[in-house]
């Protein structure tokens, strides 16, 4: 279940494991963070209004204020009030909030760091799922991704790897897996953008959302979400 990282009187900052799923999609019936969110803080209730699944069922939020798929770990924010949600919704659309995360990729990445332009635009083939097609900075619709290597890795015999920071200036649906694999590096463990081969031991994508800061009236808040064991086992550092 999720862990609390840290809390005030306006939000709570939530460290969410692998395997958990935000809230419900309308697909399955199965525990989430803003289930869990309602249970521990009974003032989070109706906190955000409802999500409104593609089948039609509407799903309360509880404060919740964004999202990570479901194999992503790591920070996630809540409101206790609906003003801080809204103040946070906004501080999110007005891309105030400094995002980041740690991953491990396949291969040798080769620059030092660099950074990703291009649009998040739905494929037509099945399964059907995202792809990259690059574009200019100016452009409303333009994902943008900066990366940094941090280590590259020599597993087993075979298996190259890099130990990666993100920073995603842009919020789009599977952002950072598909502009990572649209560069060649899809990020280890992602079966639906990369290979289904088993890379440093993971069992599921290897991705963390390690930090996330925001704007508050005092001046700027980072929370921060311990790396997880596997990552730790992969040789990773925060």
């Amino acid at each position: 279940m999720p862990r609390i990282v840290a809390e005030t009187d306006a939000l709570i900052a939530i460290d969410k494991p692998p395997g958990l799923i935000a809230h419900r999609d309308g697909r399955n019936i199965e525990p989430s963070v803003s289930e869990r969110l309602g249970e521990m803080f009974p003032q989070c209730r109706g906190i955000g209004g409802d999500w409104v699944s593609p089948q039609g069922e509407a799903i309360p939020l509880n404060g919740l204020v964004h999202r990570l798929d479901r194999e992503t770990s790591g920070i996630l924010l809540a409101a206790k009030t609906q003003e801080e949600f809204d103040r946070l919704r906004g501080e999110f659309k007005a891309r105030r909030v400094q995002k980041r995360y740690r991953a491990f990729v396949r291969g040798h990445v080769a620059r030092e760091q660099g950074e990703i332009i291009a649009e998040i635009v739905r494929t037509t083939e099945r399964p059907r799922r995202w792809a990259a097609r690059p574009c200019e900075a100016a452009d409303t619709r333009a994902a943008i991704t900066e990366y940094a290597t941090i280590v590259r890795v020599t597993g087993a015999p075979g298996e190259l790897a890099t130990y990666v920071a993100l920073s995603p200036k842009t919020g789009r649906t599977h952002q950072l897996r598909v502009h990572l694999a649209s560069i060649g590096y899809p990020i280890v463990g992602d079966r639906l953008y990369g290979p289904d081969e088993p890379l440093l031991g993971f069992t599921r994508l290897a991705l963390h959302a390690s930090e996330i800061t925001v704007p508050m009236a005092d001046g700027l808040a980072t929370y921060v979400a311990p790396l997880p064991q596997d990552f730790i086992n992969a040789g990773a550092v925060l």
